[in-house]
């Protein structure tokens, strides 16, 4: 799963499904660690994680295993050591997902265009 803020790759016509896992599956887990990944706040802005853009890659394979590439708004962020265990708790608790790995990425740097229309709402960053 590749979330639609983030890096996107178009679909080829008529290409068959690359996962094992069946296509309605898939897309319960994808909302599923959407809804997760929801849940988890930087607890210095009222905006959660996903909203906010820090997540740039989800991956889920056949034996579904979710690896999540994620940033910080900052790189001296103090919660830096502890919201990929947030994030990884967060979505193993999803119906059907075995294992969650979060890792932490500052390529791209994280900035305001990445924030959803939500976020910029609840921020007043219109």
């Amino acid at each position: 799963m590749t979330d639609a803020a983030t890096e996107t790759k178009p679909a080829a016509d008529n290409a068959p499904n690359p996962s094992a896992i069946p296509p309605d599956e898939l897309a319960r887990l994808t909302d599923g660690i959407v809804a997760a990944l929801k849940t988890v706040y930087d607890p210095e802005i009222p905006v959660d994680i996903y909203e906010l853009g820090l997540i740039y890659k989800v991956d889920i394979d056949d034996d579904r295993n979710v690896a999540i590439e994620m940033t910080l708004t900052a790189p001296g962020c103090p919660v830096a050591g502890d919201m990929p265990g947030w994030v990884e708790n967060a979505v193993s608790a999803v119906e059907g997902v075995q294992s969650c790995r979060a890792t932490i990425v500052f390529d791209p740097p994280w900035d305001h265009s990445r924030m959803s229309d939500e976020a910029r709402v609840a921020l007043n960053m219109w």
